[in-house]
């Protein structure tokens, strides 16, 4: 029988995570070590943490989000998996994130500072000011009523140029907008 393993109750408190999709026949021999009141559950092993819930993004005091597998799989449910190096103190005064986006899928996301594939490229942010220019951004990709007052020939081109300048620059986008 595995050796059961509890971290610290307050090592969750105040961290980013990203988490993993898997399968569920990952956690079929695992013990439910926790189970939260809304219905979360969470294994615990050695080298990290399985979490199966209904619900991801912001928790309590802690940012937790899951990974989809790809393709992506349709249960509500999911299970997501993180190590134990995967979890970043998070606080709302500190420049701790930086933005990715993926122009091909139209998506934006934020990752944390201490994440290994950071580059020192992107502008660091605090978590309400990232939250702001993802918002930003999300636009951008999803509506088209603002490039009426660009000339362009190509929206793709124009909208990556736009976005670029709002994750690697700490211009505002009226500023941005000005500039083209």
């Amino acid at each position: 029988m595995e050796k059961t393993f509890r971290p610290n109750p307050n090592s969750f408190k105040n961290t980013f995570c990203v988490f993993q999709e898997e399968l569920l026949l990952k956690i079929e021999k695992l013990p439910v070590q926790y189970e939260s009141k809304s219905g979360s559950r969470y294994y615990y092993t050695e080298k990290g943490m399985y979490r199966l819930s209904n619900h991801w993004g912001r928790l309590a005091n802690s940012k937790w989000r899951l990974e989809p597998m790809e393709p992506e799989t349709t249960p509500k449910t999911k299970l997501g998996f993180a190590s134990w190096n995967d979890f970043y103190p998070d606080n709302a005064v500190d420049e701790l994130y930086y933005i990715e986006a993926k122009y091909e899928l139209k998506t934006v996301n934020y990752q944390h500072r201490n994440n290994p594939k950071y580059d020192n490229k992107e502008i660091l942010r605090t978590s309400f000011e990232t939250t702001k220019r993802i918002k930003q951004i999300r636009n951008l990709f999803n509506l088209t009523s603002w490039a009426k007052h660009f000339d362009y020939e190509d929206l793709d081109v124009l909208r990556q140029q736009i976005i670029d300048e709002l994750i690697f620059t700490n211009k505002s986008l009226d500023e941005i907008k000005r500039e083209i």
